[in-house]
């Protein structure tokens, strides 16, 4: 797809401009941002009476984008693990149960928080 043209002086013919590696990076890191900045940004609803249901919902609100990182990690584990037993590589695969291991911590991180604190 041809957005952005240039005019060649000798043949007046038109080429595209291409971006540099740096440029394509650093347009997909922007893309992936504001992209991940449309879909998380959600209001967090509370009753303006109780400052205590205020923070109630955000910390239900973080726990929750928490368990959604660990969710992502402990499926990139998975993935790691089993492309190890494919490969036969022994730092594959420890990589790869680390990244479980990670994975499965961060998801459960509040009931964690809650056998530790014991707050049922």
């Amino acid at each position: 797809m041809k957005l952005f043209l240039k005019k060649n002086d000798q043949n007046r013919k038109t080429e595209p401009l291409r971006l540099s590696k740096k440029g394509r990076m650093s347009f997909a890191t922007f893309a992936t941002l504001m992209i991940c900045t449309y879909c998380l940004s959600t209001t967090v609803l509370a009753a303006a009476t109780d400052p205590l249901t205020v923070v109630n919902n955000l910390s239900t609100f973080i726990f929750s984008l928490i368990r959604a990182i660990g969710l992502i990690l402990l499926g990139w584990g998975i993935v790691q693990v089993g492309l190890s037993f494919q490969s036969h590589d022994p730092s594959q695969r420890s990589q790869g149960f680390l990244t479980l291991a990670g994975g499965l911590v961060i998801t459960f991180t509040k009931e964690i928080l809650d056998l530790i604190t014991g707050t049922p």
